[in-house]
This record gives C-alpha cells, sequence and structure tokens, in this order.
C-alpha cells in the first residue's frame, strides 16, 4: 500500500479508501452484508495496509456507522492507526430537523453518529451535498465548532457544483473558519464531467480529491452487459446504476476488458489505475462486497499504465448530464 497527504493538508491516507456503505442490513438492500460476513473483508483491508475508510450516517439508518465502528475498533491496536471519514446531511428521521446542514442538525448528527462509531472524534466530517434551505455561512460555522469541540480533525465535502464548493471555501477563508480539505465527488472512466471545473478547483486549491463510484458501480468490472444481464446480485438489484449509466459508456467498458486482457488482469484494476494516476486523486473509495474485490482493489495501487493504454482509454468518452449533486 502506498500513502499520500490529502490533498495539502496534513492527513496521511492510504491510496485506497474502503466504502463502507456495503456493510448494513440486508433488508435494506439485497447486496449489503452483515457484519459477520463483512468482517472478513475489512480484516483484510487492514492486513493490505487501508487505513482509510468511509462511511455516512444514511447508511442502513445507522447500522454501517455501528458495524464500521466495532470492526476498527477490534482490528486495529489504536485509534490513531486508521482514518475514519462519515457524512451528514440525508434524513435520519422523520422531523423537519433531522435532514439537512443546519446547525441543529449538524450537532445532532455528530453526537449520533459519534455514538454509533463508539470513538470521541472522527478524523474527516463531510457534508454529504449541498443543502439548498440552509445558508452555506451557517453550515461552515457550525462544521467549525465541532473541530473546535474536537470531535472531527477535519471537515470535507461531496458531490455539489464547483461555484457552490468555492463559495463554501471563501466563506470559511474570510471568517477564519475551517476550510474544507477533501472533496468526494463522483467521478471514473464513464463519468468524467467533474474534470471540467471541479477538478481543476481542487488541484489549485490543494484539495484532495476521494472519487465514489469509482468503478460506475460495477459497470467498469463488467457486471453488466449490453443485453441488460447482469453478473452479480448488486449489479441486478441496483435500479440507481440503470439510470445513472447509458448504452454509449459500453464502448468505454469494451476498451476496459480488452486492455485487461492483454495486461491479464482484472477490469477492475485497469479502471481504478486510471483513476488513481488522474492528478488530484487522493484515493478512490472502493465498495467491496468479495475479499477478490478488496484484492483487485489493493493491486491497482501498483498498476501503472501506459500513455498509449490511457488514450485508448480515455478516446469512447461522451460528456453526460450532470449526475449525483442530489
Amino acid at each position: 500500500m502506498r500513502y499520500v497527504n490529502l490533498g495539502s493538508s496534513g492527513l496521511r491516507v492510504s491510496r485506497i479508501c474502503l466504502g463502507m456503505m456495503t456493510y448494513g442490513d440486508p433488508g435494506s438492500s439485497a447486496w449489503m452484508l452483515r457484519e459477520d460476513a463483512a468482517e472478513p473483508i475489512v480484516r483484510r483491508a487492514v492486513e493490505a495496509g487501508v487505513t482509510f475508510f468511509d462511511t455516512a450516517d444514511m447508511y442502513s439508518k445507522g447500522a454501517s456507522e455501528e458495524i464500521t465502528g466495532r470492526l476498527l475498533a477490534k482490528l486495529f491496536g489504536r485509534r490513531d492507526d486508521y482514518v475514519l471519514a462519515t457524512k451528514v446531511y440525508f434524513p435520519m428521521g422523520p422531523g423537519p430537523n433531522d435532514r439537512g446542514l443546519g446547525r441543529k442538525h449538524v450537532m445532532a448528527a455528530i453526537d449520533a453518529s459519534l455514538t454509533r462509531l463508539g470513538t470521541d472524534h472522527v478524523d474527516l466530517y463531510q457534508i454529504h451535498r449541498w443543502d439548498p434551505e440552509t445558508p452555506i455561512e451557517e453550515t461552515m460555522e457550525a462544521l467549525h465548532d465541532v473541530v473546535r469541540a474536537g470531535k472531527a480533525r477535519y471537515v470535507g465535502a461531496s458531490s455539489m457544483y464547483a461555484w457552490q464548493f468555492a463559495k463554501a471555501q471563501h466563506i470559511a477563508q474570510a471568517a477564519g473558519w475551517t476550510r474544507f480539505v477533501s472533496m468526494q465527488n463522483h467521478y471514473n472512466l464513464v463519468y468524467r464531467e467533474e474534470e471540467r471545473e471541479m477538478l481543476p478547483l481542487c488541484l489549485d486549491q490543494g484539495v484532495g480529491v476521494i472519487p465514489w463510484s469509482p468503478l460506475a458501480r460495477g459497470l467498469l468490472t463488467g457486471s453488466r452487459h449490453r443485453d441488460g444481464r447482469h453478473r452479480t446480485v448488486r449489479s441486478g438489484s441496483d435500479s440507481l446504476a440503470d439510470t445513472m449509466y447509458e448504452d454509449t459508456d459500453f464502448d468505454v467498458v469494451d476498451v476496459v476488458c480488452a486492455i485487461a486482457e492483454e495486461r491479464g488482469l482484472p477490469p477492475a484494476q485497469i479502471a481504478l489505475a486510471w483513476l488513481l494516476g488522474r492528478a488530484g486523486v487522493s484515493a478512490p473509495i472502493v465498495g467491496a462486497s468479495k475479499v477478490g474485490q478488496l484484492e483487485d482493489a489493493v493491486a491497482a495501487v501498483g498498476v501503472t499504465l501506459s500513455e498509449e493504454e490511457t488514450t485508448r482509454l480515455e478516446a469512447p468518452y461522451r460528456p453526460h448530464p450532470v449526475i449525483g449533486h442530489f
């Protein structure tokens, strides 16, 4: 495993982040794993040197945080040996203040997350989306107070427009509040719209990029076919993926599979190697429901693509509507 600073911050993270959304209540989604099934995968990640783990309060309505907290406490000797990230924004209850990025909810949500995670702090506390109903000044001050209280070491953001992110950063800097050190955005070989504005902004400002869905919800692993067939439980029960990606994306998948065959590697390693080679990308957030998927992600850190391979991978791309900001 290799380690890098998260953007220009002093926080060191493994180049692969294990996304913990896969672990929770199978009653929520057929592809989710209970704690006993998740443990061998997380254990293998720890053995391979993964130190960066990402979850959110809304994953399985908190069950993911509970599992994450228990497993990491069990598998690591010290709390400081790993980097723990979680998120806030989506509804966690029926009340009008059980959601969003208002001060009341942010303060309640961090305490609830820490209780579920079984720790007194997270290393990275992220806003899961932009909240159009709350002034960003209120949100940034609340996040600053979370950091000042010692409940989070750093703060980050997730999918939004570049102008929104720039506005939030400017407001925090002008007020002397904590600025975001990371952007968790939707970015992979078949969705590259972030290259227009968000990635250049993050690179210029020293913000670490930690993409979600780096394998396009399995599309780039060959789990889906042009004719609609699915090879995995996840791909067969993930209706969201069917709305996010288009038929032309299979042109990219075909090249990924061709280069993978030439290299004698799984397609996932080729797709992740491309992402790991992009300027500004600190650590793709990879979900794994099998040990082999985790091992492919770790192995991708050591794969270097040639300029000719990179050109071939990027050539079939077609522009997409903005996906994932809401």
